[in-house]
């Protein structure tokens, strides 16, 4: 499976240096995703999301990750399976969402969209830990699913760092 980063700095970020240890920190769980790698940075909120990805559904650049929502308000970081997504994913064409790729990562970040990180997660079977954050409203929201291992959250008074791997 692929691994995720990130941290957040509610005070800002410097966006060089918060690319940099981004970077580092996705460069440490390259094993977990060798197909792929990306970051994503907004340094006025101070949100750092980074992903190692595991090509394994979609293997098209259209998989890539940190991945934003069709309209730019999400951006999430995943690692996992969603088993059902291909039925959330014709629910939403449903609703009139299009797709880009074939993802499992796009459909939960539509999801999230729609229904919100509770109502996508209510709706999602699988195995699964993600980061999203909400551009809108300045939200971050970070879960894993019980049966998803390896995750390391650490918190300070000026930052917050979260890997799964």
């Amino acid at each position: 499976m692929c691994g995720i980063t990130g941290f957040w700095s509610p005070d800002g970020l410097n966006a060089d240096e918060a690319r940099c240890t981004l970077t580092a920190m996705t460069d440490a769980i390259r094993h977990r995703g060798p197909d792929d790698g990306g970051e994503w940075v907004d340094p006025a909120p101070g949100i750092a999301l980074g992903s190692r990805r595991l090509a394994i559904i979609d293997l098209s650049p259209a998989g890539h990750q940190p991945m934003e929502s069709a309209s730019g308000r999400f951006v999430i970081a995943f690692n996992g399976e969603i088993y059902n997504f291909q039925e959330l994913r014709r629910q939403l064409i449903e609703l009139g969402y299009r797709f880009r790729g074939r993802s499992d990562t796009e459909v939960l970040v539509t999801a999230v969209e729609h229904w919100g990180v509770r109502g996508a997660l209510e709706r999602c079977n699988g195995m699964f830990a993600f980061a999203t954050w909400d551009r809108q409203h300045f939200a971050l929201a970070s879960t894993a699913t019980r049966w998803r291992c390896s995750c390391v959250m650490a918190t300070s008074p000026a930052r917050t760092v979260s890997i799964s791997e």
